[in-house]
């Protein structure tokens, strides 16, 4: 069985936190190397020095399977459904009254395997309902995990998953797929817009500020100051007025970041 030294685990985690701000600690060797034997072996290394020297030298694939190997991804259907509720209620219905010219700009980062966003979809398709014809209202979606983004496109998630959803829901965006799983309908899946991106990008690329910004249990993988750097660009890119969401557990210091607290884990730019 492979082992990782001292000296790889340190090269290797200073590559991943340099180029894509994951932070990790001591505690998570185990997890590393868990994750990546079976990727060494498939490559008939012996080591994760050559591991390490491959990521050095590569032009894309193999960083890509590190980051998907790596990243947890545990997302589910009405994750912190509070928040849910609080776009439905008091968000969605300020952004439809004042937004100019029909064009709602909603940005999941840190996406997954698509539930996040796709629940969004449904809120505000529900919402407008036939008037949605004259509404932009198609949302963007992004991860650093192509894996990730693939599964999310296809939008075919288990039975099992599902099942915290509203019936009215399931009945009304959902088809079997198969015996144990079931697929977003058409309509639902063209209102979001998948993108690869990684959020510690010292730039965005986006021409236009977002009037509600969701980024949920990504930070807690940060360090305070890339954590830091990264809300200070998403302020930039909140219009004054919009929302940022956060995980439950990934708290913002109120007087240093600039966003209005507005409840757990939602604030607001003024």
């Amino acid at each position: 069985m492979l082992t990782i030294t001292d000296d790889e685990f340190r090269k290797l985690t200073a590559f991943i936190k340099t180029n894509y701000g994951i932070n990790l600690k001591e505690e998570k060797r185990t997890l590393l190397l868990g994750r990546l034997q079976n990727v060494l072996a498939q490559k008939k290394l012996g080591s994760f020095s050559e591991y390490y020297q491959q990521l050095l030298a590569d032009s894309g694939a193999e960083v890509v399977t590190l980051i998907d190997r790596i990243t947890t991804n545990h997302t589910y259907f009405m994750r912190e459904a509070d928040h849910f509720r609080y776009f439905k209620s008091t968000v969605l219905p300020d952004l439809v009254k004042t937004a100019k010219d029909k064009d709602l700009r909603i940005w999941s980062a840190g996406c997954s395997s698509g539930e996040e966003p796709y629940t969004l979809a449904m809120i505000i398709y529900d919402f407008l309902g036939k008037e949605i014809v004259w509404w932009d209202a198609k949302l963007l979606a992004t991860d650093i995990s192509s894996q990730m983004l693939e599964i999310a496109k296809a939008g075919v998630y288990s039975d099992e998953k599902l099942a915290k959803l509203p019936a009215q829901w399931r009945l009304n965006y959902f088809k079997k797929y198969d015996a144990q799983n079931s697929v977003l309908s058409d309509k639902i899946r063209n209102e979001v817009i998948y993108r690869k991106f990684n959020l510690i990008n010292p730039v965005f690329p986006f021409k236009r500020k977002f009037q509600a910004i969701f980024c949920r249990n990504v930070m807690i993988y940060f360090d305070a100051k890339t954590k830091a750097e990264l809300v200070k660009r998403f302020y930039e890119f909140t219009e004054p007025g919009g929302y940022l969401f956060v995980g439950h557990s990934e708290s913002l210091t109120r007087d240093r970041f600039g966003y209005k607290y507005v409840m757990p884990a939602i604030y607001r730019k003024e």
